[in-house]
């Protein structure tokens, strides 16, 4: 009896683990084969509130099948986003796809023709960026860079498109494969699924302005008490962009944060001797929240003592000087007949056409009401003197080393702290070359509130949906559990 009830129990075990065994080699192929053939990093259109009006790229998550057509069937229907993938390289973009996606779309065009194929790119992405920034959308929106890898797959995906086969699947060769040197079976149907794992975004809290400024005292004469003026040396070292975790701006404003920089250091050379110190205090300030109404400098004003405030004789606010052009311009808020406006284009241009530089005057009237208005200055001319190779001249390496630097480092003001490696490294170099320097950290205004999540990594999945119908269950079938 008891060897019968032994084999029983043996005969009802058996086939058990025999399930597991069979079972969890299926899953161990799928967990091999659902990997994700490649892994790119994406980062994420910026989402933020401006006066609880929600802009921006509003969700972060993706999980759907890759398209490259606007309109994916023969009677021109508009894509569904809500369960497409649709991939844009940006040398075939055009404004169509915002205007039709975007709930605010405009109406405005993509301007007229250009003498070259990069001057129409440039022009159509500073369009872009401005229609993505200020409009609503409800769809996770990512920017990434184009590899070997994503040129394959974009050309399977539009392949797909052109047959007007379903956006699962592609067949014939798979130039994917062939990028990543797998094996391809030109009888198989190949789809692509593209994911990002990302939660909902949330509000960033607390979200903080931070400016720097350092000191080079001036010289008194014996006997004054006078205070002596003040000029003021202004760069905004902060950035915006449609991508957040992307937004460099190597000449908005990197280009007047490194001339900041090196006028500074020059000048701590100039007044460590008191034979060369001028008579005026240079206060060098590096200012945040420029693209958010000069957000930072108007805190950076109303903290700084009145009395202080009053000395200051002039202030020169260094922004967009890196182009290539040979023009400098001056934007002043006061009229040009003003007289010591006319007095200080008078000095520039003097020095200007000693250095075979063209110095232009613009009147623009700030309206700081305007809670939309961002800071990209005129771009002018970067300045390159070697008068000769003292201590005095213009290091080349120095500033080459601050531009590479500003140019790979996002920098967008609500994303940074104090204690971030950036703002650590402008204060470090301020200190270098002045005195008395202050890092003040202030709450950005209320009307501002940005979301977290700006940037992801994106699985490309090869596959998957035929891997996936081997689990699912036979509809007519009952299944019977012990």
């Amino acid at each position: 009896m008891a060897k019968t009830q032994k084999s029983q129990h043996t005969m009802f075990v058996e086939p058990v683990y025999s399930s597991l065994i069979t079972l969890l080699i299926i899953v161990v192929a799928c967990a091999e084969l659902c990997d994700a053939v490649t892994v790119v990093d994406v980062y994420r259109l910026v989402q933020y509130d401006l006066g609880g009006v929600p802009l921006g790229s509003r969700l972060a998550a993706l999980n759907h099948h890759a398209g490259s057509s606007l309109y994916l069937s023969s009677a021109g229907a508009a894509a569904d986003l809500s369960r497409t993938v649709l991939i844009l390289p940006v040398r075939e973009l055009n404004l169509t796809f915002i205007r039709v996606f975007s709930p605010q779309h405009s109406d405005s065009g993509g301007g007229a023709d250009q003498d070259s194929a990069k001057d129409l790119v440039k022009e159509v992405l500073i369009e872009v960026e401005r229609l993505l920034i200020h409009a609503n959308i409800p769809y996770p929106v990512y920017f990434g860079f184009e590899d070997e890898a994503v040129h394959a797959m974009l050309g399977d995906v539009k392949k797909n498109d052109i047959t007007g086969q379903p956006a699962t699947a592609t067949t014939g060769g798979c130039r994917f494969c062939e990028s990543l040197n797998m094996v391809d079976v030109s009888s198989q149907i190949f789809s692509y699924k593209l994911v990002v794992a990302a939660p909902e975004p949330r509000k960033v809290a607390s979200p903080a302005i931070i400016n720097i400024q350092g000191w080079l005292p001036g010289l008194k004469a014996d006997g004054d008490s006078n205070q002596l003026p003040t000029i003021a040396i202004v760069a905004s070292y902060d950035t915006f962009g449609a991508a957040p975790a992307l937004s460099v701006g190597s000449d908005s404003n990197g280009s007047g944060v490194v001339a900041l920089l090196e006028i500074a250091r020059l000048f701590s050379i100039l007044y460590s001797n008191p034979k060369t110190r001028g008579r005026y205090n240079l206060l060098f300030v590096l200012t945040s929240g420029g693209p958010y109404n000069y957000n930072g400098t108007h805190k950076w004003l109303r903290s700084m003592d009145q009395r202080l405030r009053e000395t200051i004789d002039y202030a020169i606010c260094l922004n967009s000087i890196g182009s290539s052009s040979n023009e400098l311009w001056l934007h002043v808020s006061k009229p040009p007949e003003n007289a010591y406006i006319k007095q200080i284009f008078e000095g520039f241009s003097t020095v200007s056409e000693e250095l075979g530089l063209k110095v232009g005057l613009k009147h623009k009237k700030i309206n700081i009401s305007n809670p939309r208005r961002h800071i990209y200055g005129q771009q002018g001319k970067r300045i390159d003197i070697f008068a000769d190779h003292s201590s005095l001249s213009i290091n080349p390496s120095y500033i080459r080393s601050w531009v590479e630097f500003l140019s790979t480092t996002p920098r967008v003001a609500p994303f940074l702290s104090k204690s971030d490696p950036l703002i650590v490294a402008l204060k470090k170099e301020l200190a270098d070359h002045t005195v008395e320097v202050n890092v003040q950290q202030e709450l950005l205004d209320g009307m501002f509130t940005f979301y977290d999540s700006t940037s992801g990594r994106l699985h490309i999945y090869q596959g998957l949906d035929d891997l996936i119908s081997l689990f699912r269950r036979p509809s007519s079938r009952k299944v019977k559990t012990a």
